[in-house]
């Protein structure tokens, strides 16, 4: 299945487990202002969280508030956890957005599951950062600065550094390099994300998705 170049919604939902990405690309001024902004060829990505009898999740950070956080069971911006089918249903079908599915290699024990939900628990409902100060973050990540002790929480989150901040508590990425140096891209294969312990993140696997009749080619911006 993992060699496949494309998959059905459903197929994906039943193949994906905790620790794979989702990687979205669109076409709208708002789509591509995030890309030429940090310099990538997707502007969203989501990790999957699934766990036990629940259905597949999606951890992610968004400017919209259209799925309500199963977490805090309000709707809010920002950090969310949402449900993994209808995430990429609302970004597919309603921002007119390509999905892709990247599946991690190593299995995940119950300690980096628990490591998830804590993050989660953390980071859950952080505000998304406007375009300018995302801009600002960016080009400040790509300076080699060590992470400081205090830089474990932050004020705003953008999607790949709720993702990073994931990977890390995970084990999966080191714990020293600040968050902002992730951008959707470096989840990208294109970009080597040199995960530890000999982990990786297998080829981009296209994820077709089911009509609906919503409009497509909307902004997540139109539903701030």
């Amino acid at each position: 299945m993992a060699g496949s170049s494309s998959i059905t919604l459903d197929e994906a939902l039943d193949l994906t487990r905790t620790g794979d990405v989702w990687l979205f690309r669109g076409r709208a001024a708002a789509d591509r202002a995030i890309q030429m902004t940090t310099n990538s060829p997707v502007n969203h990505v989501g990790m999957s969280v699934v766990i036990d009898d629940l259905p597949p999740l999606m951890w992610h950070a968004e400017l919209g508030r259209s799925l309500p956080d199963l977490w805090s069971g309000s709707h809010h911006r920002g950090a969310q956890l949402h449900d993994l089918r209808e995430a990429v249903l609302v970004w597919a079908n309603r921002y007119g957005q390509r999905a892709w599915l990247r599946q991690l290699d190593r299995p995940v024990s119950r300690e980096m599951e628990n490591a998830v939900l804590r993050t989660i628990a953390r980071l859950d409902g952080t505000p998304f950062p406007s375009t300018a100060r995302l801009a600002a973050r960016w080009a400040r990540g790509r300076v080699p600065v060590k992470r400081r002790p205090g830089d474990r929480d932050l004020e705003t989150a953008y999607c790949a550094e709720v993702v990073a901040l994931a990977y890390q508590a995970m084990g999966l990425l080191p714990g020293e390099r600040r968050p902002s140096w992730y951008d959707p891209g470096r989840f990208w294969s294109g970009d080597d994300l040199d995960l530890s312990g000999g982990a990786g993140l297998g080829g981009e696997i296209a994820v077709r998705i089911p009509p609906s009749g919503a409009r497509a080619g909307r902004s997540v911006a139109e539903d701030a």
